[in-house]
């Protein structure tokens, strides 16, 4: 008998269409930094990580100095010196205490942006100006197609990045990810490592939030060079490690020679690899009994109450 696919899974398939509107809504929004801006990009959990990607991502087009920081450690000392020209928010819910906290106090002293998917939050009051990336919103408290559409918004509207897909191109990569199998060894490991170089390491560490999330799985993300540098002990037959992007140059005969599995499809746009590591933590938490669409301890917003 078939299962009925997860809200999770059916939201993950959406992806390719949501980030193709994604990249047509960037081109008429006037909120985002300007060329040669000092920007501040933020959030909490996922949105943190895009905003690490995206941050990596504006440094390598050459458009201004891109700061990432997970809202609750946001340097307010800098926006109040003037060091930065705009700070940008991501919060899908709208309602995520440290990113309204930050925003508030960061009111006067700089621009501010946020992306969200719920207009109808206090986070509409909160910043200068909104993109309400409305149709990526999702049921599931596991964040997929919203986080990775913000990325994706981000990332058009920088334009040409030296040696990387346009997001035209990542959706088609993302339609291949959708449909191509899951290798076995991969769905049958006990531990995955994810690494990623670049814009790539934030996508490695929600892969190994996503695994966490949703399957409860013993999962690590670091730059990939530093897997060499003790990360490396953790591999052995029966794990995976798992690159995002280009495959460092020696990085495969280390993984063979501890005995472990190494992912790679460096050809395919790391964003759209993103996608194979969520259909892969869904694949795990349904095969362990698990509700990929409300995992234990979650919920979809976090609000400190006093």
């Amino acid at each position: 008998m078939s299962r009925t696919p997860s809200r999770t899974a059916a939201e993950i398939a959406t992806q390719p269409a949501s980030w193709r509107r994604a990249a047509e809504a960037a081109a008429g929004f006037e909120g985002l930094p300007k060329p040669g801006e000092r920007v501040a990009v933020t959030g909490c959990g996922t949105s943190w990580f895009m905003a690490l990607g995206y941050a990596a991502l504006r440094e390598a087009a050459g458009l201004g100095e891109t700061d990432a920081f997970a809202s609750s450690e946001f340097p307010v000392g800098r926006a109040a010196a003037g060091s930065y020209d705009r700070v940008v928010a991501i919060t899908r819910s709208g309602t995520t205490t440290e990113v309204l906290d930050l925003l508030a106090a960061v009111r006067g002293l700089v621009p501010t942006t946020a992306l969200t998917a719920d207009p109808g939050t206090p986070v509409r009051d909160a910043a200068d100006a909104l993109a309400v990336l409305d149709w990526a919103d999702e049921e599931s408290v596991v964040q997929t197609r919203f986080a990775t559409t913000a990325l994706a918004f981000l990332r058009a509207g920088l334009g040409e990045v030296p040696g990387v897909k346009s997001v035209a191109e990542a959706a088609v990569d993302a339609e291949l990810a959708l449909t191509e199998p899951l290798e076995e060894a991969v769905l049958a490991a006990e531990q995955w490592t994810f690494l990623g170089r670049g814009w790539a390491y934030g996508l490695a560490l929600e892969a190994a939030l996503k695994m966490r999330e949703a399957a409860g799985a013993w999962t690590e993300a670091y730059p990939a060079l530093e897997y060499r540098h003790g990360p490396i002990a953790i591999t052995a037959p029966g794990r995976a490690t798992w690159v995002f992007g280009a495959l460092p140059e020696g990085l495969a005969a280390d993984v063979a020679r501890v005995g472990g599995t190494l992912v790679s499809r460096a050809g395919l746009d790391p964003l759209a690899d993103l996608v194979r590591a969520q259909r892969l933590a869904v694949a795990l938490a349904e095969s362990r009994g698990l509700d990929p669409d409300r995992p234990r301890n979650l919920t979809r917003s976090v609000i400190l109450t006093p």
